[in-house]
């Protein structure tokens, strides 16, 4: 592993908020979602920048079935598969940047965007590709156009099973 990388790993799970440990009360307006319990202590799927407007590093998580699903190629994953999203904003760490004498440290900065969960029941969510989305802010809910954004986000991914994120083993 580079020393950046390892630096951002750091940094991203250091950066983890404690009080969003814990699972909320409140469901999802659109698919009726629960902030899963103990999803911050998943395995780590993957971890990416995105550029653009998003301008975020996040980190991927899943339950077991999901990283089972992973770890074996599956093409599909199976109900009760549930894949966590968290993203921060893309910062410039200064203090590291001091220690390798030149900008090339960024860290994970503020959250964005809360945390997204995808949930997958093919009988249940069957209208959007077998998965139900969420979306928690500050342990709320996001509001039902947020939700139902993300299906149509989704949908260029539909041949692997509308989830962007590969497996980093």
């Amino acid at each position: 592993m580079n020393c950046l990388v390892f630096v951002c790993a750091v940094a991203v799970v250091a950066s983890l908020p404690v009080a969003a440990a814990h699972a909320g009360d409140e469901a999802d307006p659109v698919f009726g979602i629960k902030t899963p319990a103990g999803y911050r202590d998943w395995k780590l799927i993957s971890v990416a920048h995105e550029e653009g407007k998003l301008d975020d590093l996040r980190a991927v998580l899943g339950n077991d079935i999901a990283v089972d699903a992973y770890r074996e190629g599956k093409e599909r994953f199976p109900d009760g598969a549930i894949i966590a999203r968290l993203a921060w904003a893309y910062t410039a760490s200064e203090e590291n940047n001091k220690v390798f004498g030149q900008r090339q440290s960024f860290v994970a900065g503020a959250p964005k965007e809360g945390v997204q969960f995808m949930v997958k029941d093919s009988q249940k969510y069957a209208a959007t590709g077998g998965w139900g989305f969420a979306q928690f802010n500050d342990g709320k809910p996001a509001d039902a156009a947020v939700i139902t954004a993300c299906f149509p986000c989704h949908a260029p991914a539909k041949a692997h099973d509308f989830v962007f994120t590969r497996y980093a083993p």
